[in-house]
């Protein structure tokens, strides 16, 4: 899993640093305007492996994250 960042140009997404494989599949979060957002090292470092642990398919059922979400209040 890699972060990268990239800009559109003539209605395609170029990305920076070394190319992605061709093929590759990506998600896009498209900011408003000049927003940006940046993640600190920590923070970059638990979404990484949130989305490790969604690819290995340790996830959760929806109705287990309720369930688990309704003993908290």
């Amino acid at each position: 899993m890699r972060v990268v960042t990239g800009k559109v140009q003539g209605g395609k997404v170029v990305v920076e640093g070394e190319p992605l494989e061709e093929g590759a599949t990506v998600t896009v979060v498209a900011s408003d305007h000049d927003e940006t957002f940046d993640l600190v090292e920590a923070d970059e470092r638990a979404l990484l492996e949130s989305i490790g642990q969604a690819d290995r398919g340790e996830t959760v059922t929806p109705e287990d994250l309720f369930r688990q979400l309704s003993k908290r209040t």
